[in-house]
């Protein structure tokens, strides 16, 4: 459970992102292996309705394909080299199902589901997502996070046991978020942007019996201040630095 795992909990952002190419069975089985207390991922529909992990609307960043990833079938996207834009030693690595993860690293570590559903907010993302869950038996080695308040209601619905994290948006835009959208919202934790972060802000979190996560952190000096601060788990493309960072790294 997310109240069991070492403070801070270090996150493997999209896995072990800093080795591997993001959001694949490669980075995820390395933040295993380097030791990470979780992994985040990003999930998606594709258009035929499978749960795919994948974090841009579209798939030209990180992909040899183009266009909108709700459009593109799971065949289609299968068909997708997801490695060689990291280095061709991951060439021809595959956009995973959500369902593959599960069955990959499911039961080795627990996982941070980001509902990126935020280019098609109406789709059933949630409720499948929610079904993989249970089918996996995961209900208590998961915790949903999104920039969606809605998404986030759905799974309390859904899968009330399950903890949920409010993503807020970097700077001002995400300023309700932060405050108001968090301090009224039934969340176990708050995820902050890096720079929006304060030591008066993790305390005023912690006032409301509430965990603070932060994103994205990658240099050693901010991760040694967000732990001197207290904050209760870091998002980082490098789960090798921040355990090494935190005198934790075996």
């Amino acid at each position: 459970m997310l109240t069991d795992l070492p403070r801070p909990i270090i996150f493997a952002h999209r896995g072990a992102s800093a080795y591997a190419p993001e959001n694949t069975l490669p980075s995820f089985e390395l933040a295993v292996s380097q030791g990470a207390d979780a992994v985040e991922l990003d999930a998606k529909l594709s258009f035929d309705g499978q749960v795919v992990v994948f974090h841009d609307a579209t798939l030209e960043r990180t992909t040899n394909g183009s266009g909108r990833l709700s459009q593109k079938t799971f065949s289609d996207l299968r068909s997708l080299d997801a490695g060689s834009f990291f280095s061709d030693q991951f060439r021809g690595v595959k956009i995973p199902a959500l369902e593959e993860v599960f069955e990959t690293v499911g039961k080795k570590i627990f996982i941070n589901i980001e509902l990126t559903n935020y280019a098609t907010p109406h789709d059933a993302l949630v409720e499948k997502v929610c079904a993989l869950v249970k089918k996996h038996g995961l209900e208590k080695n998961v915790v949903f996070s999104s920039f969606f308040a809605s998404n986030l209601k759905k799974a309390e619905h859904l899968l009330p046991g399950v903890p949920r994290g409010l993503l807020a948006l970097e700077g001002w835009m995400g300023a309700w978020a932060r405050s108001f959208g968090f301090a009224f919202g039934e969340y176990a934790a708050l995820h902050p942007y890096l720079t929006d972060v304060n030591a008066q802000q993790v305390g005023r979190v912690h006032r409301l019996k509430r965990r603070v996560h932060v994103w994205t952190v990658n240099k050693a000096e901010e991760i040694a201040c967000l732990k001197a601060w207290g904050v209760d788990g870091i998002f980082t493309d490098d789960p090798q630095l921040a355990l090494r960072t935190i005198g934790r790294h075996t």
